[in-house]
């Protein structure tokens, strides 16, 4: 399945984000822990717009990922109210924007938006593209046993089932050693 370009950066960028808080980072911590944790995030994904690069803005921002993280999961019905209560709470006023090395895009909000706002707006963005696609199954949890991190599964024929190379390594390795009777 292919989305907009902006979608599914902005899917890979929302990923990244979620997966950072402990329950499903690869340290076991919250690796959004301070300013420059997020500015590294932001930097590769070449995010625009204002940055204030401080603590509020840290807590902002995930506080946001709490809630893309709890809305991940949620069935479309709730999904839908969701999308519009965000969009709708923020004005969003969706204009075609295209700069630096991006082609034709959505920005929703004000570039001088407050970073969160404009991460949780393009989050909702985002979801509406799913929701309209009818591919809301491809927004996943992992599948690892010890795994609660987040994928957007922007493969062809959707068959994505983990988080990283990393824990479909470990659950192939697993599943080996039951067959073999390890």
């Amino acid at each position: 399945m292919h989305f907009a370009p902006d979608t599914e950066d902005d899917l890979a960028f929302l990923v990244v984000l979620c997966n950072t808080d402990a329950a499903s980072s690869r340290s076991g911590t919250d690796e959004l822990a301070t300013p420059d944790d997020l500015a590294a995030i932001l930097t590769a994904f070449t995010y625009s717009g204002r940055i204030d690069h401080d603590l509020a803005e840290l807590a902002e921002v995930k506080s946001v990922r709490d809630d893309i993280r709890a809305v991940w999961r949620l069935p479309i019905d709730e999904l839908v109210i969701e999308v519009n209560r965000i969009l709708a709470e923020s004005r969003a006023l969706p204009q075609l924007e295209r700069h630096d090395h991006f082609d034709w895009h959505f920005h929703a909000t004000a570039p001088d938006a407050p970073l969160a706002e404009r991460i949780r707006v393009e989050a909702a963005m985002s979801f509406s593209d799913i929701i309209r696609a009818g591919e809301t199954a491809r927004l996943r949890v992992c599948e690892a046993d010890d795994c609660d991190g987040l994928l957007a599964d922007l493969s062809r024929n959707g068959s994505k089932r983990f988080c990283s190379v990393r824990c479909g390594n470990r659950m192939n390795m697993v599943a080996f050693r039951q067959r073999s009777g390890d």
